[in-house]
């Protein structure tokens, strides 16, 4: 499921390191949900150009991130269901309101409108 409202205001680019993932913009404060359920495996700001990051684990292969969050609402090693509250939307580094969103299928990342139910 998608991850916040709002629409898609920068796309997956396979060969731009800079666009691992699609960025949603919105509002900030507005929730940030988990796209499917899994564990968190990560939920801190040490990965720079992240911001307050949650990354979530949905199997031995694929992990989602939630990035340029205001505040995170969940702990490593908690599980987590699909459409439950993980995060608040922060800005990005030029204080856009956005959600910053990533796929990665076995370290690799993915253009997650693939992964997307359609709008």
């Amino acid at each position: 499921m998608w991850p916040t409202d709002g629409r898609v205001i920068s796309r997956f680019q396979a060969n731009d390191p800079a666009r691992k993932g699609i960025d949603i913009g919105g509002s900030t404060g507005q929730a940030v949900v988990a796209s499917a359920h899994g564990q968190v495996v990560y939920s801190g700001n040490g990965l720079l150009g992240y911001g307050e990051l949650v990354i979530i684990k949905h199997s031995d292969r694929m992990l989602s991130a939630y990035a340029h969050n205001s505040k995170r609402l969940v702990s490593e090693g908690q599980q987590v269901t699909a459409g439950s509250q993980i995060a608040e939307m922060g800005t990005n580094d030029r204080k856009q309101p956005e959600l910053h969103f990533e796929i990665r299928v076995n370290g690799s990342p993915q253009d997650p409108l693939k992964y997307l139910p359609q709008r």
